[in-house]
């Protein structure tokens, strides 16, 4: 994912720099905000976000107003008790990036999530996760990956 963030900048950031216009949208998803149980699928968003935020910074402190930033940060699709919709969610971050806005969380309660995070202390986050099954978010995947690497071990 980093190696993406980081090869897209290379080849088009001088570019929209030198012109000052361009718009640049990052794909991190929520767990780049946040983290739950699997660390390296949410080591690989979180990568992806501060990188972002890094660029966006670098961005202003050299006064290039013109090159916008969003950072798109949907849930898991089809992980909630009523599954996000891709169309949905590419309605909802297209009209964000339209309107300039500088980052989107696909629903909008993941944003209550990320703001518990930073104002409240480490329990009540925690206690947060497991009401909303935030923590068991990954369980689904992490089960696959394991399936799967025992049948490698098995030599399947």
């Amino acid at each position: 994912v980093l190696a993406d963030c980081h090869s897209f900048a290379q080849a088009f950031l001088p570019k929209m720099m030198e012109m000052d216009h361009g718009h640049i949208v990052t794909i991190a998803g929520s767990l780049g905000l946040f983290a739950t149980a699997c660390m390296d699928y949410c080591a690989s968003k979180f990568a992806a976000a501060g990188f972002h935020e890094a660029l966006s910074h670098q961005l202003k402190a050299k006064q290039i107003n013109g090159v916008k930033t969003t950072l798109v940060c949907p849930y898991l699709l089809d992980a909630l008790p009523s599954p996000l919709k891709p169309d949905d969610c590419v309605k909802t971050a297209m009209k964000g990036i339209l309107n300039n806005q500088p980052i989107i969380c696909i629903p909008r309660i993941m944003y209550f999530a990320v703001v518990l995070k930073h104002l409240l202390p480490w329990d009540v986050p925690v206690l947060v996760h497991k009401f909303l099954g935030i923590d068991k978010c990954m369980h689904p995947f992490i089960r696959q990956r394991e399936a799967k690497r025992h049948l490698i071990a098995k030599g399947r």
